[in-house]
């Protein structure tokens, strides 16, 4: 087995940059891994560039040194030979190069910056979240590519802005999960499956951006999908983007045959039961005779073993009995 010797500065270094980046938050983490990084690896400054999966484009979110960071310049990078050729070797790049000089005195030289290093940013999963620019008004020591190289996985989590911060409580097994923000922009939930029934129904992103704008922690119910298919869904609270710093939610669904043997009239009954509603209202709403409503509660109660409104409200709300009006 082959060995590998770090000196102790640099074993300690690497440990401060993991915990900077597990226990700070946002801009704090970032800059903190930096102070942890700058013992080994001397740089003058640095930019982390985020890639957001959901829109396809880069753009700055944390600097330090920089006098300015040109609003164009992170999708600027992301055209030139030097971001395919670190993309493709998962290795930091130097600059100026061949190709990156045009970028280089129009971004780096007129602040002072003679050196140039950018390292692509993937996590220990492979799944790419952006870019760490450092710069240097000398040149980097020789093995500064290998020691960024080695700490760029951990770096690469203030990058991911597919990070949501979920209830603590977190989602039972067999979810499928997206998350959203108040425009609409949909992201995938780490370590949760995708679902393709949420992310493709627009409808749902109006559902999510009205319980964003709701004071519920939590909702929990049923969903008939497009298809006829019966889904239980929870929507969580959640800070989506960088660091968890946008309001938003997370919508998991797992498909389900309906509870107590229910039908699909019983659960829409059920749910204006929920609501308030009386036989009449309810009634008028699904355009049902008060009779057939009547007949409609007669096999609820008894499927549900309760005796009264009251109590067949209380564990339809509880157990997430009702259709959600998605």
């Amino acid at each position: 087995m082959a060995e590998i010797t770090l000196p102790v500065r640099q074993l300690r270094a690497f440990a401060e940059v993991g915990y900077q980046v597990a226990g700070g938050s946002g801009a704090h983490g970032a800059h903190g891994a930096m102070t942890a990084l700058r013992e080994i690896v001397p740089l003058d400054a640095y930019e982390f560039v985020a890639f957001d999966p959901a829109t396809g484009r880069h753009h700055s979110v944390v600097s330090d040194g920089h006098p300015r960071i040109d609003g164009d310049a992170a999708e600027e990078y992301a055209g030139l030979q030097a971001y395919r050729t670190a993309m493709a070797t998962r290795a930091p790049v130097a600059m100026p190069e061949p190709g990156t000089e045009r970028y280089f005195r129009r971004h780096l030289a007129p602040y002072g910056w003679r050196a140039g290093l950018t390292a692509p940013l993937f996590l220990a999963g492979g799944r790419y979240t952006g870019l760490l620019h450092l710069a240097t008004r000398d040149a980097f020591p020789e093995l500064t590519a290998a020691l960024v190289g080695a700490v760029s996985p951990m770096l690469a989590h203030v990058t991911d802005l597919s990070r949501c911060v979920i209830d603590p409580v977190g989602l039972p097994a067999g979810f499928r999960a997206v998350a959203f923000d108040r425009l609409g922009v949909r992201r995938g939930v780490p370590g949760l499956e995708t679902s393709g029934e949420l992310w493709d129904d627009p409808a749902i992103a109006a559902y999510a951006r009205a319980f964003i704008d709701s004071r519920e922690l939590n909702r929990h119910g049923l969903w008939l999908d497009g298809h006829g298919r019966w889904h239980e869904m929870r929507l969580l609270r959640a800070g989506v983007g960088f660091q968890g710093g946008l309001q938003g939610a997370v919508v998991a669904e797992r498909t389900c045959a309906l509870p107590y043997e229910l039908t699909g009239r019983e659960v829409d009954v059920l749910t204006r039961v929920a609501a308030g509603d009386s036989n009449p209202q309810i009634a008028a709403a699904l355009v049902l005779s008060v009779r057939t409503v009547t007949t409609h509660l007669e096999h609820i109660f008894a499927k549900l073993g309760c005796d009264s409104r009251t109590r067949l409200s209380t564990k339809a709300l509880a157990e997430g009995l009702c259709r959600l009006d998605v």
